[in-house]
């Protein structure tokens, strides 16, 4: 196997990492949105004890929708992290083409990264148009439909 062969592999073995990775990360957005759909679909359920007039109410829809948010926050961030991190490393590499290359990948690893959390967050953003619900943008509430007089 010579050495041009050997570096095809690996970076197809890259390129493998990377689409699977992305993947990943869009089934663990369809999950999210699956979950809120399900919850939305509850009924409300409100915990009261002796302070209920002291403590807000929380609905599970209210909680799904705060994970939502945290998720795409810190998916955000992690991707931005690592696209810091990546870019110093390339800076720092020196010339040398191992460092450079994992330097690259990094960055390019990061930027799927953001894009795919973007395009979540735009996925969500067009289900909240079409579909007259709020699931980042303020309170979970679905529509109902009123019956006809």
């Amino acid at each position: 196997m010579s050495i041009i062969e050997k570096r095809e592999e690996v970076n197809l073995m890259k390129l493998k990492t990377k689409v699977s990775g992305a993947l990943v990360a869009a089934q663990g957005a369809l999950l999210g949105l699956t979950t809120v759909a399900l919850a939305a679909d509850q009924p409300p359920i409100t915990l009261t004890s002796q302070l209920s007039g002291v403590l807000p109410t929380f609905t599970i829809a209210d909680a799904v929708s705060f994970i939502v948010r945290i998720i795409i926050i810190a998916a955000f961030i992690v991707a931005f992290i690592f696209l810091l991190i990546g870019g110093l490393r390339w800076i720092t590499a020196g010339g040398d083409e191992k460092a450079v290359a994992g330097a690259r990948g990094m960055v390019t690893g990061a930027l799927i990264g953001l894009v795919i959390v973007l395009a979540a967050f735009a996925i969500i953003r067009l289900i909240e148009f079409f579909f007259n619900v709020n699931i980042i943008s303020g309170a979970l509430t679905i529509p109902t439909i009123a019956p006809a007089p």
